[in-house]
């Protein structure tokens, strides 16, 4: 098949990828997959929580927001650190991560020395030879252009829900403000990594929705995480019901045919899930992990957890030189 590059994808078109016949779904997604993505390797990404908690943002879903009790400020913090940050970034690369991904629980990047020292640890990262990506919230124009100077691989900022949900979601940002965020980075030469969260209370349109969004983006983000909820005690979300693991399936389907060159990366979440049910989505198109037994605040298989599926499944991770 010829895969088909497009940004012009209705709501419409969309729901009714969502909900097809899952096999149908599964067999149009990998046709795309193995043709956009010859070779069938995982992308492995570690995560470290550099800055955590105290958040000024109202994230209905987020253990760091300092508006939910369970916020987790009080952390010993390694926002200074950097070689405390870049001893964690060679023992990932030693467990066979190829990206390490750097977190800062702000609504946006604050200047002087913490900035200064996020500078130095993406270039300290880039020596290692892994990919560097960084998520701090919001940032400016003169931000991105040093982060990109410094060899910055890649800037997540998710867009969480669709922009119909996002109200129900968080009030201390726009949802126009996440977007301007993404042009920013791109702007600067940086890849995009933006994603979302299902399992939100959000409806079925709701989901093909941020599809929708992250499918119109041109070009498409050469990263696409997606979570599922985890329901943290002290969250507003906290007694959310818990969503189906099919449907996440469906959405990293669904991602797959609408972006069929960026990595689809199962991310929070994916604790939840079976072998089997892991093994299906990455039949389904996603083709990278995090890798680790954290992520910021919630965990995640552990290393040989995630061995054992890349085995089972018959993939290969990508090797770091």
């Amino acid at each position: 098949m010829t895969v088909e590059i497009r940004h012009n994808w209705s709501l419409s078109e969309i729901e009714a990828l969502l909900s097809l016949p899952l096999v149908d779904l599964l067999w149009q997604a990998q046709q795309v997959h193995r043709e956009a993505n010859p070779g069938y390797r995982v992308q492995l990404a570690s995560l470290l929580s550099v800055r955590t908690g105290g958040c000024e943002e109202d994230c209905a879903y987020c253990p760091q927001s300092m508006h939910n009790s369970s916020d987790v400020s009080g952390r010993p913090e390694l926002e200074l650190q950097v070689a405390a940050v870049l001893e964690r970034a060679e023992a990932a690369k030693q467990a066979g991560a190829q990206r390490f991904c750097m977190g800062w629980a702000w609504r946006e990047i604050r200047a002087g020395a913490p900035f200064e020292a996020m500078l130095e640890m993406v270039k300290g990262v880039r020596k290692l030879g892994l990919e560097a990506c960084v998520t701090a919230g919001m940032l400016n124009a003169d931000q991105a252009h040093r982060l990109a100077e410094a060899g910055l691989t890649s800037y997540n900022h998710n867009l969480d829900t669709s922009p119909e949900h996002y109200g129900e979601i968080i009030t201390t940002r726009t949802y126009q403000e996440r977007l301007d965020t993404l042009q920013l980075v791109r702007q600067a030469g940086i890849n995009l990594c933006c994603g979302g969260i299902i399992g939100m209370g959000e409806t079925f349109r709701d989901r093909a929705s941020l599809l929708q969004v992250l499918a119109s983006l041109n070009p498409h983000p050469e990263s696409v995480p997606i979570n599922g909820l985890v329901a943290v005690e002290g969250t507003p979300l906290e007694h959310q019901q818990p969503y189906e693991n099919l449907d996440l399936l469906r959405m990293v389907a669904t991602a797959r045919i609408l972006m069929p060159h960026s990595r689809v990366r199962l991310s929070a979440g994916r604790e939840q899930l079976s072998q089997e049910a892991q093994i299906l989505c990455l039949l389904a198109g996603a083709d990278s992990i995090f890798y680790g037994d954290t992520l910021l605040t919630t965990s995640n298989p552990k290393v040989e957890t995630d061995r054992a599926l890349l085995a089972a499944a018959g993939v290969q991770p990508f090797i770091v030189a």
